[in-house]
């Protein structure tokens, strides 16, 4: 599938970028395109990899013209590029309309006129009943990846969809370390807020999935354990050694849920179950309402959702041993000072 191709990864500085890296840099690929704007991260992979078939390009999913001179004679593209932070896209909506609408309407229309084999586009659980500006915005760029699909043609277009993942830069795991190391009050906003769990293998693992597998227009979704805020913070606590460090709460930050889905109770009417994945077919129904007819016994009424609260519930030791397939805890237990999974 791989041999000989060209893969691009937009917003491929970030952790997804890095991990599609580890996984894909000895592959048969013949040449992987980095798009980003942060020329100081470019240049820390180039030196970090130092392979000549990494290409760097600097650029902003926002200008159509870069993301076009980047995209061609490219066979595969992993779009990652996003506002990601909840809080931020709060302060700024129109930003994140601008990078995750927008510029995913860029990135498509640029792999659809140069005739890209297939893109795998990374949405959230945010997308999901969203009540904040960053999981709107993402709730909108699927809607504009599905859109697309019905009329690409040649080009595959795909979304999948995830919650957390661990240690990710920005994410609460270096950061309830950091805490913890420097003797600080662990903050957490609520004690019973519940997340998804999710390794940046099981991210690349989805986002395979659904390029070995995806038809036009579906929406994979992994599915996965959560845990309470609080049973993460305890289960950290006791793996750095220091079970009675004081944990505080905070409250809740601006736009903040108490708990995620991945799949609305709509979407799991229609979702096909593959043992470890979702899979939500698109709606190829026209506007011509009337010549369909009801298909199928499932009412949605009759459905429910699959969010962080009824999905498999982590305990302590289960958030443990979750928490040291993870490079970065395995080298925190050690005693090493390392920075979150790029």
């Amino acid at each position: 599938m791989f041999n000989d191709k060209i893969l691009l990864i937009t917003g491929g500085t970030g952790s997804f970028g890095n991990a599609v890296l580890r996984r894909f840099l000895d592959s048969d690929l013949r040449e992987i395109r980095i798009f980003s704007r942060d020329e100081k991260k470019q240049d820390d992979m180039r030196k970090k990899y130092n392979n000549p078939k990494l290409k760097f390009y600097i650029g902003d999913v926002r200008d159509h013209q870069s993301v076009l001179n980047v995209v061609r004679g490219v066979d595969f593209i992993y779009h990652a590029a996003a506002l990601k932070q909840v809080p931020s896209c709060e302060f700024h909506p129109l930003e994140a309309v601008k990078t995750n609408v927008l510029g995913t309407e860029n990135v498509l229309e640029a792999a659809i006129t140069c005739g890209v084999k297939r893109v795998v586009v990374l949405s959230t659980d945010k997308a999901v009943y969203p009540i904040n500006a960053m999981g709107i915005s993402k709730a909108m760029m699927e809607k504009v990846a599905v859109a697309k699909s019905r009329n690409s043609n040649s080009t595959v277009i795909n979304v999948t969809r995830y919650g957390n993942v661990m240690c990710s830069r920005g994410s609460v795991i270096p950061l309830f370390t950091q805490q913890i190391r420097a003797g600080q009050p662990i903050t957490i906003t609520d004690p019973e807020m519940t997340r998804f769990m999710m390794t940046l293998e099981d991210a690349v693992d989805l986002v395979l999935y659904a390029f070995e597998h995806g038809k036009p227009g579906e929406i994979f979704v992994q599915k996965a354990p959560a845990a309470t805020i609080e049973t993460l913070a305890y289960a950290l606590t006791e793996l750095l050694g220091k079970p009675k460090h004081e944990v505080r709460v905070i409250g809740t930050r601006h736009g903040e849920k108490l708990y995620e889905a991945l799949l609305s109770r709509e979407e799991m009417v229609a979702a096909e179950d593959l043992s470890g994945y979702y899979c939500v077919p698109p709606d190829l129904r026209d506007l011509n309402y009337g010549k369909f007819v009801e298909q199928g016994e499932v009412r949605i009424s009759e459905a429910t959702d699959y969010n962080s609260h009824n999905t498999t519930r982590l305990d302590v030791p289960g958030m443990q041993a979750l928490l040291m397939k993870l490079r970065f805890m395995q080298a925190t237990v050690r005693g090493e000072v390392v920075e979150a999974e790029e």
